[in-house]
């Protein structure tokens, strides 16, 4: 059986015992018969379909833009698989999120949907991409600044708030204050411009 994967990145690649199904080239299978490019085709539609799914917490974005959606499989009989990494392992949203993927590739034709949930690697904002960030910005919520790669090992805690001034979503200036370190949700912060008095939100690195 062939088993056809969606990566985070768009890339569509065949693993299984046909032998001209194994690689791929300018994101699709190189030398797939039309059995495999039908599966393909699926594939792709089942991913577009899954990525358009909104977070419940904060809608302007998709589960795709937030980095949340790590992969999409198919199989030859029709069987779809999405794998999903929460923000955070007690994220409330995320049986809403499951509920959501599962009624929307439901809706779209797929009769054997599975969502699986993976916390190795842990989800990072640098995950959200730039389409997310700028959403994020376009809405009045600043987005989180880059971390980079992570260190192996434990995980330094820092205490206190961090140094750097956000900036604000609304007028691009720096001179903002931070007003809660909780907003909304957990993953986000509540701040103010004292330029343009506006409050806003942040979404926290992690």
């Amino acid at each position: 059986m062939t088993l056809w994967t969606a990566l985070p990145d768009g890339r569509v690649g065949a693993s299984g015992p046909s032998d001209d199904r194994t690689q791929e080239e300018d994101g699709g299978p190189v030398g797939a018969t039309t059995t495999g490019k039908s599966a393909a085709t699926a594939l792709e539609r089942a991913r577009a379909v899954a990525g358009a799914v909104l977070d419940p917490e904060v809608p302007v974005l998709t589960i795709a833009d937030l980095g949340v959606l790590r992969g999409v499989t198919i199989d030859d009989a029709g069987a779809v698989e999405v794998t999903i990494t929460p923000t955070y392992s007690g994220c409330p949203a995320l049986e809403a999120i499951r509920d959501d993927l599962h009624a929307a590739l439901t809706d779209a034709g797929y009769r054997s949907v599975e969502v699986r949930t993976v916390l190795s690697p842990p989800w990072s904002t640098d995950w959200i991409s730039d389409a997310g960030r700028a959403k994020l910005a376009e809405h009045g919520i600043a987005p989180p600044g880059r971390i980079g790669p992570r260190a192996a090992g434990p995980i330094p805690l820092v205490l206190g708030r961090p140094p750097a001034r956000v900036a604000c979503p609304r007028c691009g200036s720096r001179d903002t204050e931070e007003l809660s370190r909780f907003g909304p949700t957990a993953c986000t912060a509540l701040h103010r411009c004292t330029a343009c008095r506006e409050p806003f939100e942040h979404v926290k690195e992690i």
